[in-house]
């Protein structure tokens, strides 16, 4: 049998999961979390309001493509997704709607919102590094493009969204101008052509191969949690820089939702992304991916996130920095950063 192209794959999900609606109150949800806290979090929504959750789950541009190629007639309430480029990328092709809500303005802190889309948990983008580099080489992310770093940083693709962001980032705080210096000298400083995700960068810092390298936060949560002997064995070789912390702070990126423009029970949706904001979702949600609740007052139990410690978090609000996520792609592209 030919194995199913992932589109494919997707659209049957999507199927399924819409021919078992319920009769009574129904969210369509479509989401590209695979998390296995994410199923308890759903049903404890219905038990609270006799919502039905309808969730398709598939990866992000499949759930993305399916919502444009539906078009009005999509059954599509909410979008779930991770990353400020995707879920800047959805509001920039006007599939979300904006959405008033007193609970939401209230829960969510402003520079994790926008009004059309709203961040449920936290992760950061830190810097880790074995001992041969001095930890006061690393302590902001204008410091990977200097020369003392030449042939010593790892990192994974610049056109991945996680560096995107960071990118709209620097923009954000350093200009243009500055920011195209500093992926240069990114480039130079590379150990090695970009290759994998970013736990092969922290695998690479560990076993020698890069001095210094970026990775996003949680994947150093699931480690420090791990009960895996050689997990903990890695750890154990690498340190963590949450950088610029006497400056403007470490990038904060995002899980996030949104109500659809076409959604077809767009008052349970918003109650949805309501249910979400509340203390008990927020720490199922963050959990499930091992990032802090976008909440200040919940406060999970996760000893991964005890283990990474506190930090001081970039305030500046994502939907400013989203927009310099278009400038990226070719600043990266001269740089060399492919």
């Amino acid at each position: 049998m030919t194995p199913m192209k992932p589109a494919a794959l997707a659209a049957l999900m999507l199927a399924c999961a819409c021919a078992q609606a319920a009769d009574g109150p129904v969210i369509n949800l479509y989401s590209s979390r695979h998390y296995h806290t994410d199923p308890a979090l759903y049903e404890n929504f219905t038990k609270q309001t006799g919502i039905a959750v309808n969730r398709i789950e598939a990866g992000e541009n499949e759930v993305v493509e399916r919502i444009r190629n539906e078009g009005p007639s999509s059954p599509a309430d909410v979008l779930v997704t991770v990353d400020l480029v995707r879920l800047a990328r959805a509001n920039a092709e006007g599939l979300l709607a904006p959405v008033q809500s007193a609970v939401l303005n209230e829960r969510i802190p402003a520079h994790l919102r926008t009004n059309d889309w709203f961040a449920f948990s936290v992760r950061t983008r830190v810097i880790v590094h074995n001992k041969s580099v001095k930890a006061e080489w690393v302590q902001n992310y204008e410091d990977l493009s200097h020369p003392r770093l030449k042939g010593k940083l790892c990192v994974r693709n610049g056109g991945h969204p996680y560096n995107i962001s960071l990118g709209a980032s620097m923009i954000e705080h350093n200009g243009e101008r500055k920011t195209e210096q500093w992926a240069k000298g990114v480039v130079a400083n590379m150990a090695r052509p970009p290759k994998g995700g970013d736990l092969d960068q922290v695998r690479g810092v560990a076993g020698g191969e890069c001095g210094v390298a970026l990775t996003n936060s949680y994947y150093l949560g699931r480690l420090l949690r791990s009960e895996k002997p050689e997990d903990r064995k890695l750890m154990e070789n690498i340190e963590i820089v949450f950088p610029n912390q006497k400056n403007y702070g470490t990038h904060v990126n995002v899980s996030g939702a949104g109500v659809l423009k076409n959604a077809p029970n767009r008052e349970n949706a918003i109650k949805f992304l309501e249910y979400l904001a509340s203390d008990e979702a927020q720490v199922y949600f963050a959990d499930g991916n091992n990032e802090w609740p976008a909440v200040p007052t919940a406060k999970s139990a996760n000893p991964g996130l005890a283990k990474l410690g506190s930090y001081k978090g970039d305030k500046t609000p994502l939907g400013r920095i989203a927009k310099h996520l278009d400038a990226v792609p070719a600043i990266y592209e001269a740089a060399g950063w492919k």
